[in-house]
């Protein structure tokens, strides 16, 4: 017997508004419970990440799992030094309130990701990227975001870390010296829930009035 052929799936009004509420509710989170994250859920994350767009279907992303309480500690005090940099190129007003704020979830996360773009990747022949390698990367952004719906939709909460040296967490990770960090990530469950953004919520800065504005040429 032949077998039967699917059709592409209708998504209704419903569907279509309840995917916009959870772009709207996909936020930088800080805060985590200690809980520890359901692995049936995690994994149901990282293959909705495998699902994303890639350059040339390349597929670069390659997600580390960080549990070693050594690392993750090594990868904290890497973001202790280089968010006191970052602190210090501001004027002493700005410099306290950016002191103020919290940055990074890594003592709190029960699970940290880092994820990496694998530049040596043979899969795709290197279709779609001679005139623009840096699509590899941009393909690992595609699935940190689809890790990032999928986590939401599960009521877990994802945090980027961008606040890091990469070479330093690649040494830490003692992962392939042509994997190039692109994003270190915090996933639990938050503490609190709200609409609008953590640097809009804390006073770092105002609602962007552009909002969606398209640029025409």
């Amino acid at each position: 017997m032949a077998s039967r052929i699917m059709g592409p799936p209708a998504f209704d009004d419903a569907f279509i508004q309840t995917l916009d509420t959870l772009f709207a509710w996909r936020r930088d989170v800080r805060r985590f419970r200690p809980d520890a994250v359901d692995p049936d859920h995690l994994r149901a994350c990282l293959v909705a990440a495998h699902r994303a767009p890639s350059v040339g279907n390349s597929r670069p992303w390659r997600f580390v799992r960080v549990s070693d309480p050594a690392r993750r500690a090594a990868v904290a005090q890497d973001f202790s030094r280089c968010n006191a940099a970052a602190a210090a190129v501001y004027d002493a007003a700005r410099a306290a309130r950016y002191r103020a704020l919290k940055l990074a979830g890594l003592n709190e996360a029960p699970e940290h990701l880092a994820v990496f773009c694998d530049d040596s990747t043979e899969t795709g022949l290197g279709l779609g990227r001679a005139s623009m390698p840096e699509t590899l990367a941009y393909s690992v952004v595609g699935a940190v975001q689809c890790f990032w719906l999928a986590a939401r939709a599960r009521g877990l909460g994802v945090g980027w870390v961008s606040i890091l040296e990469p070479a330093c967490v690649t040494e830490i990770l003692a992962v392939p010296a042509t994997w190039r960090l692109v994003a270190y990530l915090c996933v639990g469950h938050p503490v609190e829930e709200h609409l609008d953004p953590e640097l809009e919520r804390h006073g770092w800065q105002v609602e962007d009035p552009r909002g969606a504005a398209l640029i025409e040429r």
